[in-house]
């Protein structure tokens, strides 16, 4: 399925949601759903997901979603098992699995076609795994994903968009990105006093 339309999908049903997103995930999120909740995880390949469960365990009253690559989960699979023990009741971990290390020169990555993402999950402990590759049945499942308790993985078995991704890395990167996320997440902590 085409990532754009599935992120579409997906931003229809967020709410409130902080999403993490990694490399290109981040940047096709962006696009297709701008928001101060956004934090995009890079500079450390792989820690999409630990910074999500860092995300759910301080703000269990907010829904948490990791967009996570393919290649970056398989650069942090430990995570998996430390996101089962921890079950944040709160976090859907979306693994975007493309085959290849997409931001870096689509390079394949290891066990491409073979990795079983889902099965990975479930080995893990995760309560609830499963695998789309079409996206009717993912719209259709997508209300159910959101309500149910996690932790939640949701392989997304996804090819690019239409429109080519702009590598924005200015926007990655940049304080601005960084402080509107900060502002945006204040809102949500307790206030002390």
């Amino acid at each position: 399925m085409r990532r754009d339309l599935a992120f579409e999908a997906l931003a229809a049903v967020r709410g409130d949601a902080i999403v993490v997103a990694t490399y290109s995930s981040a940047f096709e999120w962006q696009r297709v759903a701008p928001h101060p909740l956004n934090l995009p995880a890079t500079g450390a390949m792989g820690q999409g997901s630990s910074h999500a469960l860092g995300l759910a365990l301080g703000l269990p009253g907010t829904k948490i979603i990791v967009l996570d690559g393919d290649g970056s989960l398989l650069m942090n699979l430990g995570s998996l098992v430390t996101i089962a023990a921890a079950a944040p009741q709160n976090l859907l971990h979306f693994v975007c699995e493309n085959g290849v290390y997409e931001a870096n020169g689509s390079h394949p990555i290891p066990g491409r076609g073979t990795v079983d993402f889902a099965a990975l999950a479930l080995a893990a402990g995760y309560p609830h795994a499963s695998t789309y590759s079409e996206l009717a049945p993912f719209v259709d499942d997508l209300p159910r994903l959101m309500q149910l308790s996690g932790p939640v993985c949701a392989t997304l078995k996804l090819t690019a968009g239409e429109t080519p991704l702009k590598l924005d890395y200015r926007w990655m990167h940049g304080s601005k990105t960084r402080a509107d996320f900060k502002a945006a997440i204040s809102s949500l902590l307790p206030s002390k006093g």
